[in-house]
C-alpha cells in the first residue's frame, strides 16, 4: 500500500458522504449551503451555471456563475463541504468542453446554453 492510497483511505473515513447529483459543465445547478450569522443559521441557495468541476476524490470542487444585477458573480464549492445542505439540477446543459470559462465574456443572448435533451 503506498502513501497516497493511505491518504484517500484515511480521507474516505473521515468525509461524511451525501447524496450529490451528478452534473457536467454547462448544467444550471441550485446549491443550498447553510450560512452562520452570528449564533443563528440559515440555508441561502445560490443558482447558477457550472462553469468547471476540478479534482478528485475528497479535494474536489465545482465553479458556479450567476449574474445578479449585472454583475458576474462565481463561486468556488468544494462538493465535499459540510455546509452545504443540498444540490438540485434545474437544467442541462449542451457544451462542447468541460471549462466553459468563454461564458464570462459573454453577455445576454450571448451567453446562453442550449438545453440538453435527456
Amino acid at each position: 500500500m503506498g502513501n497516497n492510497d493511505l491518504i484517500r483511505f484515511v480521507e474516505d473515513q473521515f468525509v461524511d458522504k451525501k447524496e450529490i447529483p451528478e452534473f457536467n459543465a454547462g448544467d444550471t445547478i441550485t446549491v443550498s449551503y447553510k450560512i452562520k450569522e452570528g449564533n443563528k443559521e440559515r440555508i441561502q441557495s445560490f443558482r447558477g451555471t457550472v462553469l468547471q468541476i476540478a479534482g478528485k476524490g475528497v479535494n474536489k470542487t465545482f465553479t458556479i456563475r450567476k449574474v445578479s444585477s449585472g454583475i458576474g458573480v462565481e463561486r468556488i464549492i468544494p462538493l465535499t463541504s459540510p455546509s452545504i445542505e443540498s444540490i438540485a439540477v434545474n437544467k442541462r446543459g449542451s457544451v462542447r468542453r468541460a471549462r466553459i470559462f468563454y461564458l464570462r465574456g459573454r453577455t445576454g443572448k450571448a451567453a446562453r446554453i442550449k438545453e440538453r435533451r435527456v
